[in-house]
C-alpha cells in the first residue's frame, strides 16, 4: 500500500517524520496548497492517507472526493501526539483498519476501529470474499449480507463448492432454503443473496482477425444459453498461436481476465475430446477451445462442450475450488 502522510502543525510534522520512517512505502505529502486541494490532487495517487490533524478538517476535505468503498483510498486520522489513529474511510477493502493498527505500532497509540464486524469479532465479509475469489451477483449483495451478519451475529451459508473451513460468523447449512447467503453458479432467485465463485475457465478458438464485438456476442450468447454468470469467469485460455491475436487480447483486458496460452504439444496430449479437423488444419492441434479450457482449469471434465459461431469456438471448464477461513490482509492491497 502506498501511503501519503499529511500534517498541518509543527508537532504534526515531527510525528509525520516518525511515521514515515517506520511505515513501509509511505511519503510525506507537501500540503502548501491546503489540505482539501492536496487531497484532491493526490486522491488517486495513493492507496491510503494518514492525516495528522482534527477529524473535522479531514471530513470536510474528503467529502467531495468520495466515490465507492471498493475504490476509495483508506483514510486514517491521527492526533498530534499519536495517541489515537482513527480508521475513517475504507476500513476493510481499502485497508484503513490495518493502516491504523500499523500507525499505532509506530506511535504507541491506540487504533480506533468502528466497523461493526471487527468490534463483534466477526469475519469482515468483503475481505473474506475477496481472498476466496467470490463475486457478488449484484452491487447490493455485500452490503445486505454484511448488515445481516452484524445484526444477527451469524450468517447461514449454503455453498455449491467444497468447504474446508469457515471463518467466525459463518455457519454452513445443507439447503439453499435455509441459507442467508448462497455461493452458487446459478442466477439468484428473488431476494436471494448470492456470491459467484470465480472458477470458470473459457477456452477460445478463433479465426485470425476476428472483431472484438464477436467475442462479446459469443460469450453473452453462450452464458445466457447455459444460465451461467459472467462474474464467475476466472480466466480465458487458448493456443499459443493466438497470443498475438489483437482483439482476443483486448477482450481479455477489458474484462480484467488473464489468458493462459498452451502449446500445440500440450494441447495434443489432452484426451477425451472430439478431434477438430479444422483446428488440425489451421494450427496442427486436435482442438483449441476444449483442450485449452481443460488444461487451464486443471481438470478432465468440461462443464460446457464446444459451441461454434462463424469465427469463434468456446468451451467452459470448472476449476477445482474450496472455501477456507482465510481473510485478505488489507496491507497487501
Amino acid at each position: 500500500m502506498k501511503v501519503g502522510i499529511l500534517a498541518i502543525t509543527a508537532g504534526g510534522g515531527k510525528l509525520a517524520g516518525t511515521i514515515a520512517a517506520g511505515l513501509k512505502n509511505s511519503h510525506i505529502v507537501d500540503n502548501e496548497g491546503g489540505i482539501a486541494a492536496t487531497l484532491a490532487e493526490n486522491w488517486h495517487h495513493y492507496q491510503g492517507f494518514v492525516c495528522i490533524m482534527a477529524a473535522g478538517i479531514v471530513v470536510r476535505a474528503i467529502a467531495p472526493l468520495l466515490g465507492d468503498k471498493r475504490s476509495d483510498p483508506a483514510v486514517v486520522v491521527v492526533d498530534e501526539k499519536g495517541l489515537h489513529a482513527v480508521s475513517l474511510l475504507s476500513g476493510h477493502l481499502g485497508g484503513g483498519n490495518s493502516l491504523a493498527d500499523r500507525v499505532c505500532k509506530i506511535t504507541g497509540g491506540k487504533a480506533v476501529i468502528t466497523t461493526a464486524s471487527d468490534i463483534l469479532e466477526l469475519v469482515p465479509l468483503d475481505l473474506w470474499a475477496k481472498v476466496q475469489q467470490l463475486v457478488p451477483a449484484s452491487s447490493s449483495v455485500m452490503t445486505a449480507a454484511s448488515s445481516l451478519l452484524v445484526n444477527q451475529g451469524y450468517l447461514r451459508l449454503y455453498s455449491e463448492i467444497e468447504v474446508e473451513e469457515l471463518p467466525p460468523g459463518l455457519r454452513r447449512v445443507a439447503s439453499v432454503k435455509k441459507s442467508d447467503l448462497t455461493i452458487s453458479l446459478s442466477p439468484p432467485a428473488q431476494d436471494q443473496l448470492v456470491l459467484h465463485p470465480r472458477i470458470l475457465v473459457v477456452g477460445i478458438g478463433c479465426n485470425r482477425g476476428t472483431p472484438l464485438d464477436e467475442f462479446e456476442e459469443a460469450l453473452t450468447d453462450l452464458f445466457n444459453q447455459c444460465g451461467l454468470p459472467v462474474q464467475a469467469i476466472r480466466n480465458l485460455a487458448s493456443i499459443d498461436a493466438k497470443n498475438d491475436e489483437q482483439y482476443l487480447l483486448q477482450f481479455a483486458r477489458q474484462h480484467d481476465w488473464r489468458i493462459d496460452f498452451f502449446s500445440r504439444q500440450e494441447i495434443n496430449a489432452v484426451t477425451g475430446i472430439d478431434v477438430s479437423q479444422a483446428a488440425l488444419k489451421a494450427v496442427g492441434a486436435i482442438g483449441v477451445a476444449e483442450p485449452a479450457a481443460l488444461l487451464s482449469a486443471q481438470t478432465s471434465h468440461l462443464l460446457i462442450r464446444k459451441h461454434k459461431w462463424q469465427n469463434i469456438t468456446m468451451a467452459v471448464a470448472r476449476a477445482p475450488s474450496s472455501l477456507s477461513a482465510q481473510v485478505l490482509d488489507p496491507s497487501d492491497t
